[in-house]
């Protein structure tokens, strides 16, 4: 069940928020009250964060709001574009929060009564689980704060090549700390290190295109306007959305976007050649649906060695016999009998209905004579 809190600072918690930090309290004190005791400790701790961002933010004229998931919290703020300065204090100010926090749990234990027993342990664990935090969030590794301060710094000095160099830099910092732990057998931190550095990497070859027109926030408020458009089946009027984006932006992430959303809705009228032209232009940087449309129209198109480039990548996001049964033809057409076998028994596989119709389609002229194929032919006949 997700919990919503309305109010000058909207509050969503996720249910993964509460599981994982149930699994962090477990694991950390095998006990059920202990377990409880964590569990009140980090949402007081990173909700406290996340106000120090969100309050910020709101002092500087942004609408926050703040979502509380599986492995932390996330602060988001709409508004007008902000100068660097401003930025670096919305994300400083949450690991400054977190520090407070600790400094506030450390002044009390300095009063006797508070100390002591139970009372005394729940601020200690508060104080320390803090101060971990902070120093943690502050290592220049993305996306924790301090990894996004380093972007900030960087994009300030260099521009948009800025942006590259602290993902490089972070990923480097992520992988030192995920060998060192690795030696020193602490294994769990060591995997999130590691996760964080693949992450980074990720990051780095999907925006290895990103322009000085992707910070552009009229072109990226464009391009959330084609989503709603769609959305509400307008259609002509996210069409021509989508090619003055496109004449605007000329290159980067908003134009790659605006040209997917662009070749999906000519594919939709019937342009199959524009959206094959579309989609090739950008081969090297779509995945998912985009490319399996490009599979799709690149067959249309009689592009079949296109067709079998993609074969595997399709077949992985959508597992079809009709995805399998393409990749058949393109191999037929290429007179390629293992794979058009193999693919045509994949189809069958997963529930080609009319196999026999199916394999004697003249598109298979070019190998129906091999043995291989007679044999499937005379299985699917039975």
């Amino acid at each position: 069940m997700i919990l919503q809190f309305r109010g000058k600072i909207p509050v969503t918690i996720y249910p993964t928020f509460w599981l994982f930090a149930a699994l962090i309290g477990y694991m950390s004190s095998e006990s059920f009250l202990g377990t409880l005791i964590w569990v009140g400790i980090i949402f007081v701790s990173v909700l406290f964060h996340e106000f120090g961002h969100a309050l910020t933010a709101s002092l500087f004229g942004q609408s926050p709001r703040i979502e509380l998931v599986a492995l932390g919290g996330l602060t988001y703020h709409d508004g007008q574009k902000l100068p660097f300065w401003k930025q670096f204090f919305i994300v400083f100010n949450g690991p400054l929060f977190g520090f407070l926090l600790a400094i506030f749990a450390t002044l009390l234990l300095r009063v006797p009564a508070l100390a002591q027993g139970m009372t005394g342990s729940i601020l200690e664990l508060t104080r320390m689980v803090n101060l971990f935090w902070t120093v943690i969030n502050l290592l220049p590794v993305m996306p924790l704060d301090g990894g996004q301060l380093l972007r900030i710094i960087m994009e300030k000095i260099f521009g948009v090549k800025g942006f590259k160099y602290a993902i490089i830099t972070s990923i480097a910092v992520a992988l030192a700390i995920s060998i060192f732990f690795f030696v020193k057998q602490g294994f769990l931190i060591g995997a999130l290190f590691f996760l964080l550095a693949f992450q980074g990497y990720d990051t780095l070859r999907r925006t290895r295109h990103f322009s000085e027109t992707d910070r552009d926030d009229a072109l990226t408020s464009q391009l959330a306007n084609v989503e709603e458009l769609i959305q509400m089946g307008k259609k002509e009027q996210a069409h021509q959305l989508c090619q003055e984006i496109r004449a605007k932006a000329k290159k980067g992430m908003i134009f790659e976007l605006s040209t997917q959303y662009l070749a999906f809705l000519k594919y939709e009228r019937g342009e199959v050649k524009d959206a094959y032209d579309l989609l090739r232009s950008i081969r090297e940087e779509i995945s998912g649906d985009a490319l399996c449309l490009l599979h799709k129209v690149a067959f249309e198109q009689k592009d079949y060695p296109l067709v079998i480039e993609l074969a595997g990548t399709c077949f992985q996001s959508w597992p079809s016999a009709e995805t399998a049964l393409r990749n058949a033809y393109a191999h037929a057409q290429l007179n390629q009998v293992v794979p058009t076998v193999g693919w045509l028994q994949t189809a069958i596989g997963e529930g080609l209905s009319n196999a026999k119709e199916v394999l004697s389609d003249h598109i298979f002229d070019p190998i129906r004579n091999d043995s291989a194929f007679q044999e499937l032919f005379r299985s699917a006949s039975h």
